[in-house]
């Protein structure tokens, strides 16, 4: 718990997809920002490595939309869709970040359909649960220092994949939701209710990728005795026709909003989709500056 949290709060990275961006590449497909693991597997420590530099303490790594069915439809044997997802940590370690957080995604998430943002699944939750089980009987090996099981949609996932986690190992772990208001999960749920069903099994609670000017109430509407953890995206919003992100992005809003997110009890921070080494970077300024 110490190696997690620092004074006045922890610098978390920025979402992966922008920094591998950054770098020229183009992550698509069901496999996203994992489909490096391939071949090219220097790609994703470097950018876990962009991170470090800018000030980052806790690099996420690029399991949250890796699966073996994935990487099977990809053309490679089971067993060696097993060792790739589980080569997600030592890639990142190989960036010398001072913590590595396995990221464990939704089951919408490996769909690679979007449904992750909604948590309505054609797949019972009996398959959901074996989906969880299976990647985690992968993931928890390769002994990360947090698991960051994220972009939670539900409460019956979240829950389903604490269960799943807690069986396998007692290590750290936060649990984040993904919110469409300032009260609810994406999908409906009373985030607060939600966030306090799974609390007990938990190193910290909290939410991400979603919007920055939502963080505050939905904050505020927690009553758990964890430390908070906060990853939002830009804000901005996808416009699916045109293919574009309508409104500002890159985060650069965030650090003017932290003050607000501490005194509720944020202690780990950072940013989700289209938040970028700028981003990140700026919000190791303002923890130096707050330090001082």
């Amino acid at each position: 718990m110490s190696q997690l949290l620092r004074d006045p709060f922890t610098v978390i990275d920025g979402g992966l997809s922008t920094v591998l961006e950054e770098m020229g590449e183009r992550p698509a497909g069901l496999l996203w920002t994992a489909a490096a693991l391939l071949d090219r597997p220097q790609v994703i420590t470097e950018a876990h490595r962009r991170y470090v530099a800018a000030g980052a303490d806790v690099i996420i790594t690029s399991s949250y939309q890796a699966s073996e069915d994935g990487f099977v439809a990809a053309g490679v044997s089971p067993p060696e869709a097993r060792r790739l997802l589980a080569s997600t940590t030592a890639v990142a370690r190989a960036a010398d970040a001072a913590v590595v957080a396995c990221s464990v995604g939704p089951f919408g998430a490996c769909l690679g359909d979007g449904s992750e943002y909604h948590g309505r699944y054609e797949a019972s939750w009996a398959e959901v649960r074996a989906f969880h089980r299976a990647r985690l009987e992968v993931l928890v090996p390769t002994a990360p220092d947090v698991f960051a099981i994220e972009t939670m949609p539900s409460r019956a996932e979240a829950e389903i994949v604490v269960e799943e986690l807690r069986a396998l190992t007692d290590a750290p772990a936060w649990l984040t939701f993904t919110c469409a208001d300032g009260a609810r999960t994406c999908s409906g749920d009373v985030f607060a209710t939600a966030a306090a069903a799974v609390a007990p099994a938990l190193t910290a609670v909290g939410l991400n990728c979603t919007a920055p000017g939502l963080v505050e109430p939905l904050l505020r509407s927690l009553s758990v005795p964890l430390p908070l953890v906060v990853y939002p995206n830009h804000g901005a919003i996808w416009d699916g026709e045109h293919k574009c992100w309508l409104g500002e992005t890159g985060g650069g809003e965030i650090p003017g909003l932290v003050p607000a997110w501490l005194a509720v009890g944020a202690r780990l921070i950072g940013g989700c989709c289209g938040v970028g080494t700028a981003g990140i970077a700026a919000l190791a300024a303002l923890r130096r500056s707050l330090a001082a």
